[in-house]
This record gives structure tokens, C-alpha cells and sequence, in this order.
């Protein structure tokens, strides 16, 4: 991870126009506005690859804690309603020409992701079943998607292509000022990360056994949402929703470390996100160029996939550990009848005792009264 997070930081860097060499980057950096290079990597690549970080970090520690809390890797902010809902509440007032101050722009994005995320939990029932708050997650995302295309009908020719590489998610013409409001937002989330991992772990045994050890259930639930929005809130707000990069960054952290939980997985799903939005953002930059796609597209295409492939290859192993405990629990010796030095076993029914297990099958000629049985006949043929 560190190498490919090198690799393609550098190629952020260094590739485009104008080229610069790997080993003028610190010079470039040095020299500042004086030149047309110093320029360019200060203003324009550096704050992208600044926000790349950040926006893929929040994403993976956000997708994380939804599926701890939920106890499902499917639940994504794509599926519970929170980054449509934040998309929502961006593209709203440029369709409705509010002319509002960019500050306020994240708070827009935090009150639509709270907006869909409260409905998912409302609809199921205040969250009470990971699997109910999933399905009507779903449907609520395709309510606000379906929102969301009413407002582009309603747009302009300029605003629609605005809100449609928006709703795609970009990193394009970003500066310092879009990562500047990211930092109030990262001094609130990354104490609440550090307090929730350890009840994520807990969430994991159910939410029987998670109140058996003290932690309320539907309260750690909804904890769990609010960190998510306020993960993911400020991100679609700047970058737009950038999909299913969490989940594969989660995905990613639990392949490559199946024994961890949730908080020394953490900053691994987080430190994933921050490279899958990465080295997504160099394609996305460099393949059309000089036409810029947006980087959701590519964490959409390499990224369902790669989490399929994934959840497949985990699921694989995890069987064959079962199917090697089981084995191994087979060839265990069980505990049985001893056997006396001839061979028979000691606990064979003795003639005319209670263990004569056949004495009320039909057809049987009950030896009870102390006769011997019949020539040929035995307790044990009877008893067979």
C-alpha cells in the first residue's frame, strides 16, 4: 500500500502538462509562482493530491463504520441514502439559482446526508435490524436519486452539466481553499472514529450479545450514522459523491488482514480509500486528456469489481477454515463405551435388566420371566 500510495502520488505530480520530472518535483515546489511548473504543481496538483488523500480517508473510515455497525459488507454510503442525500442538498440550490457562500456549502451537504440517512433509520424501525435498515436504505437512495433527476430536468444546459459531473464525483480545479474546508470538519470526526472503534467491535457479536456486555444497540447505531455523515458530508460537498470507495477501501484492509477487528483495521480501510482515490484520480486526469473524467467513474469501474473479487476470495477462505476445523474435530477421538479385554463392550444390557431396549417392539416374544431364550436367539440380535 505504501508503494502504490508512492507510486501514484509521484505520477499526480509529475505527469501532464507541463511534465515535470520526478526529480524536480522539490525544486518545482521550491520555486513557487516564479515559474510556469512551480506553478502548477503548488496551485494545481498539490492541493488535488492533498484532497485525494483526505476525500479517499474519510470515505474508507466512513464505509468501514457502516458495515461494523451494521454487520453487512454491503452497507455503503451509496446504499443507506447519505451521499445521495448530500448530493441533494448541493445540487438544489444551483438548480434553484440560490446564490449562497461556498462556506456554507458543506452544512447544505451535511443537512441532506442527515436527511437521507434519518430516513433510512426512521423507515426501518430506528435501525433494530442490520438487514432492515439496509433494504430501506436502498429504496430511500432511489427516492433521492430519483430527486435528484427531477432537479436536472428543471436545470439549465450550464447547470446541468455542472450538476452531472458533480453527481460523478471530480477532483477537477480544486485549490487550497476546498482542503481548507475539510480540516473543522476532520477535528470533529477523528476523536469520534477513535471512541466508536472500540463499540464497533462489540456490534459485531449482535446486538443480543452487544447489549449483554452493555452497549445499546440502536444508540451505537445511530452514532455510527452521524460519524459516517459527518465523514462523508464535506467530502461530497466538495468532490461530490465519489462511489463505492467505501466498499472496496474495507474490503481491501479486511483481505489483507482477516484476523483484525474493527479498531486496528480502521486506519487500514482508511489509509485504502486514500489510495484507491488516488491512483483512480491519475486515469481520470491523464486517460481522455486533455479532457478530464470524473474520478467516480473509475473508483465506480475498477472498484466493484476488485470488492466482488474480494468478497469471493474471503468468503472462499473462510470456508476452508471451517472446513478444516471441522476435520481436525473429526479425527478428534470421541468419548465412547471402553471395551473389556475381549473385545465386547462393557455396556451391553445384561439379560433381564431395563436396558432391553426392544422388550415393546411389536413382534417381540418378551424374555422377562427368567426363561432363557430360544435356541439361536440372542439379547444382543434382539436388541439389533
Amino acid at each position: 500500500m505504501v508503494v502504490l500510495l508512492a507510486v501514484s502520488s509521484v505520477c499526480a505530480l509529475s505527469l501532464g502538462t507541463p511534465y515535470v520530472p520526478p526529480h524536480r518535483l522539490v525544486a518545482a515546489v521550491l520555486d513557487g509562482d516564479t515559474t510556469l511548473a512551480g506553478i502548477v504543481v503548488t496551485e494545481l496538483r498539490v492541493p488535488r493530491l492533498v484532497l485525494a488523500l483526505v476525500a479517499g480517508a474519510c470515505l474508507g473510515a466512513a464505509g468501514l463504520v457502516l458495515q461494523e455497525a451494521l454487520r453487512n459488507p454491503l452497507a455503503v454510503p451509496e446504499m443507506l441514502g447519505v451521499s445521495s442525500g448530500a448530493a441533494l442538498g448541493v445540487a438544489a440550490p444551483l438548480v434553484l439559482s440560490l446564490s449562497l457562500p461556498a462556506a456554507v456549502q458543506p452544512m447544505l451537504a451535511i443537512g441532506g446526508a442527515a436527511l437521507g440517512g434519518g430516513l433510512t433509520l426512521l423507515a426501518a424501525g430506528l435501525g433494530r435490524s442490520p438487514s432492515a435498515v439496509l433494504l430501506t436504505g436502498a429504496a430511500v437512495a432511489a427516492a433521492l436519486q430519483a430527486a435528484l433527476l427531477v432537479l436536472m430536468v428543471m436545470a439549465d444546459q450550464l447547470d446541468l452539466q455542472l450538476i452531472y459531473r458533480y453527481l460523478l464525483g471530480s477532483l477537477s480545479a480544486r485549490t487550497w481553499d476546498d482542503v481548507a474546508g475539510l480540516w473543522p470538519w476532520l477535528l470533529v470526526a477523528a476523536p469520534a472514529l477513535v471512541l466508536c472503534a472500540p463499540v464497533l467491535s462489540v456490534m459485531r457479536l449482535g446486538d443480543e450479545d452487544a447489549e449483554a456486555l452493555g452497549v445499546r444497540a440502536q444508540r451505537a447505531r445511530l452514532a455510527a450514522l452521524a460519524i459516517a455523515v459527518v465523514l462523508i458530508a464535506p467530502v461530497t460537498a466538495v468532490c461530490g459523491p465519489v462511489a463505492w470507495v467505501g466498499f472496496l477501501a474495507p474490503h481491501l484492509a479486511r483481505w489483507f488482514d482477516p484476523a483484525a477487528g474493527a479498531v486496528r483495521r480502521l486506519p487500514w480501510s482508511a489509509a485504502w480509500g486514500a489510495a484507491v482515490v488516488t491512483v483512480a484520480d491519475v486515469p481520470a486526469r491523464l486517460a481522455l486528456a486533455p479532457v478530464e473524467t470524473p474520478a467516480g467513474a473509475w473508483t465506480a469501474l475498477l472498484g466493484v469489481p476488485a470488492g466482488v473479487a474480494l468478497m469471493r476470495s474471503g468468503g472462499r477462505g473462510r470456508a476452508a477454515r471451517r472446513r478444516s476445523a471441522a476435520s481436525a474435530a473429526v479425527r478428534e477421538p470421541l468419548p465412547g463405551p471402553r471395551k473389556a479385554a475381549s473385545g465386547a463392550e462393557d455396556d451391553i444390557p445384561r439379560a433381564g435388566t431395563s436396558h432391553d431396549v426392544g422388550a415393546d417392539a411389536p413382534g417381540h416374544d418378551g424374555f422377562d420371566d427368567g426363561r432363557p431364550p430360544p435356541s439361536g436367539a440372542t439379547r444382543t440380535e434382539d436388541v439389533r
